[in-house]
């Protein structure tokens, strides 16, 4: 059967998360249903990355084995057709190697969050940010922020609920960036890792948000992290503000057809 990928941005905000589940709606679902639109018989997909409940993706990786030899754009074509109305659209899809796996074959994932700090409620970017009234501090959170990067124990910034076998992971990136927003302003965190801990950015977040509002100090991020005890974490903020925004691979699955 021909393997296809599938580039997905999606709005999180109607979906239980990205995971199929028996009574709840999900990504994973919908895009599985528009599949069943053109071939009743397709099998599962899966992703690189099982984003929670409320997050959004503006390039999500997802793999598909299909009987029919698809053109690549009439099959994202015919997919976002059926997609419709529900806020999931295929950006892409790309015929790929047999033994190619959205999850396992990918070697990076980046992630953004939104922060907007103003006292006025947001309109535009309703359910797209996390908001915060007071005013936050850009150089502190960049100082906290630096004692995350590297391999570290990460227990601190895990979920109870984290399945992964090892709390050990290396943090490439965390840049964050302060940008004018009308009577406030917007800070974007940008995270770059092989694999991430669940829950591991919005403990980030919430912990350098604390930072950023005078809370904490920046060392005190260095002793949360070196405590590696959930209870010395931060406040874990909500999930609008995250993006799942890139999956890296050894090639490049949409740059070139490798048939």
């Amino acid at each position: 059967m021909p393997r296809y990928a599938l580039q997905i941005e999606y709005d999180g905000a109607p979906f239980a998360g990205w995971q199929r589940q028996a009574d709840q709606p999900s990504v994973q679902a919908a895009v599985e249903a528009a599949l069943r639109r053109l071939e009743p018989d397709a099998p599962g997909i899966a992703a690189a990355g099982r984003t929670d409940a409320g997050v959004h993706a503006t390039a999500q990786v997802a793999h598909c084995d299909l009987a029919r030899d698809w053109d690549p754009f009439r099959l994202s074509e015919a997919l976002n057709h059926h997609l419709r109305p529900q806020p999931v659209a295929i950006l892409q899809a790309a015929r790929v190697a047999e033994d190619f796996h959205a999850r396992f074959s990918a070697v990076e994932r980046r992630y953004l969050f939104r922060l907007v700090s103003r006292r006025a409620p947001v309109t535009h970017d309703r359910g797209l940010v996390w908001q915060v009234r007071h005013p936050l501090d850009l150089a502190p959170m960049q100082e906290g922020a630096r004692h995350l990067l590297g391999r570290h124990d990460f227990t601190t910034f895990r979920s109870s609920m984290c399945q992964a076998e090892s709390p050990v992971k290396t943090l490439d990136e965390l840049t964050i960036t302060e940008h004018p927003v009308p009577q406030g302003s917007e800070f974007r965190f940008f995270l770059r890792a092989r694999s991430f801990l669940h829950n591991q950015v919005r403990s980030f977040v919430g912990t350098l948000e604390r930072v950023g509002a005078g809370g904490w100090a920046p060392d005190d991020v260095r002793r949360a992290l070196e405590a590696r005890d959930r209870a010395a974490c931060g406040p874990v903020c909500p999930p609008q503000g995250l993006y799942l925004c890139g999956v890296g691979y050894p090639q490049d699955p949409f740059s070139a057809d490798p048939r």
